[in-house]
Parts: structure tokens; sequence; C-alpha cells
């Protein structure tokens, strides 16, 4: 039984990173979408409702759950016995930058290997500050989210409002 484990801030999950998910469930056994605090990041949404939302994406998807973390992303890699860390990467500043953390995370963990997947063509422009700005500019992200995430996403703004 394998176990992939895809870490991330999801701030929020687009259909990007949900086409990684689907892409690490034709690899390995069970995917455990990882939704983390990076201390460096300021987030418009809080772990929780980013917990949500990634749950939200992946509803229906067997095989894959979703958890919430603030703590090393090594240490969740060995409390959930993972077999590996998947990142999806977009250009080559993501892939330097993965290649750094990884890099990191091997040498504090050398069981904690890292794979990346090339985002597909259609997913290369999506990202979640794009989908950030969208939102701050009073546009409707919807063709960047699962439906119930865009959803969840207005229901949010309409309370905060």
């Amino acid at each position: 039984m394998s176990l992939a484990l895809i870490p991330g801030s999801f701030d929020p999950i687009t259909v990007g990173h949900l086409d990684i998910v689907k892409r690490a469930l034709a690899l390995y056994d069970e995917v455990v979408v990882a939704v983390m605090i990076n201390d460096q990041k300021n987030y418009d949404y809080t772990l929780e409702q980013r917990v949500d939302m990634a749950e939200l994406a992946v509803k229906g998807l067997d095989r894959v759950c979703v958890v919430g973390s603030d703590g090393l992303l090594i240490d969740l890699f060995d409390e959930l016995q993972a077999d590996v860390i998947v990142k999806g990467i977009r250009n080559e500043e993501d892939r330097a930058y993965e290649e750094k953390m990884a890099a990191w995370n091997l040498e504090h963990n050398p069981r904690a290997k890292t794979i990346f997947l090339q985002a597909a063509d259609d997913f290369e422009q999506i990202h979640s500050t794009k989908v950030r700005d969208m939102i701050h500019a009073g546009e409707q992200p919807d063709a960047f989210l699962a439906p119930a995430v865009a959803e969840y996403i207005r229901t949010l703004h309409c309370s905060n409002a």
C-alpha cells in the first residue's frame, strides 16, 4: 500500500491542485492532501477554511483524504507513514523553489523523498495568488475552482459583506 502526501497552502485549492491530486491517485494507492501553514505567507483564509475547501474539492475521490497541519512537513510525513511527497510545478521558478524544499526535507528526513509532477498545459497559468487577486478585484474565479469551492468562497464573502 503506497501513500502519497501532497502538501500545500491551498489558499484556496484550485483545479490545478486538483489535477495533481488526481494524477497522484493514478500512481499511488492513497493520497493525503495536507493543508499546511507557511510562516512566510499571509493567508486570506484560515487553516480551517482551507481544509474545508480542500475537502469540498476532493469529495467523491476515493482513496483521498485531507488533513490540516501547523507542524513540519517531515514530521507529518512520518506520522502518516507516507511513502512520497508529491509537488506540482508550473514553471522553472516553481521547480527551483520546490527542489530547494525537497532537498531540505530529505536532509532532515532521509525517507522524505519528493517527486514532481509538471502541471498540465491547461493548468500552468492557474495558481492561488491569481484566484485571490480576482476575488479582491470583485471577479468570480469559477473557472479556476471546483464548483463547490467557488460556492464556499461566495458564501464566505457574502457573510463578510
